[in-house]
């Protein structure tokens, strides 16, 4: 028995201890962006929700009508983007009992900066863009950082792609280390353009990026949604 007992102790020790690891978050990849306009704002995100090699959906849309005239844009873990936006169409829809309007969009970018850092010892592992038109009808963009810091900005880029996006925007939209270029506003129709220019370039390069993008283009008339295909593989 004293034998048995030694043999399984040896046993136990050659093995060793082992160490496992668990993390909370997982990356579903995935690209919002965001330009206001003088009267407008447009906001687009791919339609592909993968993690590693895997493609889980194409259809899986990364923007979220919020009212008439504002449109979230989250991406980065699926489950994070699920929580944040339910509890963002609960406190809206008892905003709106309450109230008897919609909540205007600079509003929700406050609303949402409180529940990120609500959050701050264990942040949501989202990317969040939101897009909308302020009091005075113009276009405005609100970006996040994981904690609750936002800004209002003219053009934003986020999620796995973000890095080749931006600078593309900062040459098109915002001119920077540019000289003698006048500095024009964009116009609607050439937003849309770029948005689909960017994101075709994305595509080529980023496998967490593609399928589709759907577009929200956001004016005092209401919100037009149009769908643009990219590569699938």
């Amino acid at each position: 028995m004293n034998a048995l007992q030694t043999q399984c102790h040896e046993n136990y020790d050659y093995a060793g201890p082992k160490q496992v690891r668990f993390s909370p978050y997982s990356s579903n990849g995935g690209t919002v962006l965001a330009i206001a306009g003088d009267d407008y704002s447009v906001i687009a995100s791919d339609t592909r929700l993968s993690e590693g090699f895997a493609i889980h959906s194409r259809e899986n849309q990364k923007t979220y009508a919020l009212t008439k005239s504002t449109v979230l844009g989250c991406c980065g873990f699926h489950g994070d983007v699920l929580t944040v936006t339910k509890q963002l169409e609960a406190r809206l829809k008892m905003y709106l009992h309450e109230h008897q309007k919609d909540m205007t969009a600079s509003a929700i970018a406050a609303m949402l900066s409180t529940m990120l850092y609500y959050r701050r010892f264990f942040p949501y592992y989202t990317y969040n863009i939101v897009a909308g038109l302020d009091s005075e009808g113009k276009g405005c963009v609100y970006s996040f950082d994981p904690i609750g810091s936002y800004e209002r900005e003219s053009y934003r880029a986020g999620g796995s792609a973000s890095s080749m996006l931006q600078p593309l925007l900062d040459n098109q939209i915002g001119y920077k280390n540019m000289q003698g270029v006048e500095h024009v506003a964009i116009s609607k129709e050439k937003a849309v353009l770029l948005v689909k220019d960017v994101f075709t370039s994305a595509a080529e390069r980023d496998i967490y990026t593609g399928d589709s993008i759907v577009i929200h283009v956001i004016t005092k008339d209401g919100t037009e949604i149009e769908r643009f295909p990219l590569r699938k593989d």
